[in-house]
């Protein structure tokens, strides 16, 4: 759990390109530097929440807790999002992925940063995601479906490019936190849940 964790907070600040994640005593703290989202603390241990949390009063301020609603005691000032879940998949050789007509998929590297997007007949884009490669490891991120286009499998077309090219630049596993509806599709696609996600903020 510890290393899927790691990797999920490398990967992910990668993608969004924020500075390097620090390792804390109860876990990591990224500086996102956003208003909204100006810094985050990702902690393994339910139990260590209430702690960090009572030391925490910046409103921007974002908690991931590795453990159910339930398990992570938050005074009120805290809003508490949906459940969300840390999952994880091996990858492996994978072949290219086809999209339903009139779909196209185009896959756009910049670095480690890897986007493919699912572009409609008249260009627009249809769905998108992103994967992060770190070493051997492998985050999935901001995957997403237009509502107009939405039951068409695109997101399976999404997460099949963005495994391969995760697959073809030396990673053997992936990680991603999903939320309810996501952990559907991923489930079908043979990822595992590693643990609930309890997600706080203090709002701005």
């Amino acid at each position: 759990m510890i290393d899927l964790v790691s990797d999920w907070v490398w990967g992910w600040a990668l993608s969004r390109g924020t500075p390097d994640p620090v390792t804390e005593p109860d876990g990591y703290r990224i500086d996102v530097g956003l208003p909204a989202h100006r810094v985050r603390y990702v902690l393994l241990d339910p139990s260590s929440a209430g702690p960090r949390a009572g030391g925490l009063t910046e409103p921007g301020t974002w908690l991931k807790v590795c453990g159910s609603a339930e398990q992570v005691p938050l005074s009120p000032r805290w809003t508490v999002e949906a459940p969300e879940y840390l999952m994880s998949t091996g990858l492996g050789p994978i072949a290219a992925t086809t999209p339903p007509d009139p779909y196209t998929v185009e896959l756009h590297s910049t670095g480690d940063v890897h986007d493919a997007v699912v572009r409609a007949a008249d260009g627009e884009c249809a769905a998108k995601g992103r994967v992060a490669v770190r070493g051997r490891a492998a985050v999935i991120d901001v995957v997403e479906t237009d509502p107009a286009h939405r039951r068409r499998g695109l997101g399976s077309v999404v997460m099949a490019e963005l495994s391969r090219a995760a697959a073809d630049r030396g990673a053997v596993r992936a990680v991603l936190v999903a939320t309810e509806a996501g952990r559907a599709l991923y489930e079908k696609l043979g990822w595992k849940v590693e643990s609930p996600i309890t997600a706080a903020h203090l709002a701005v």
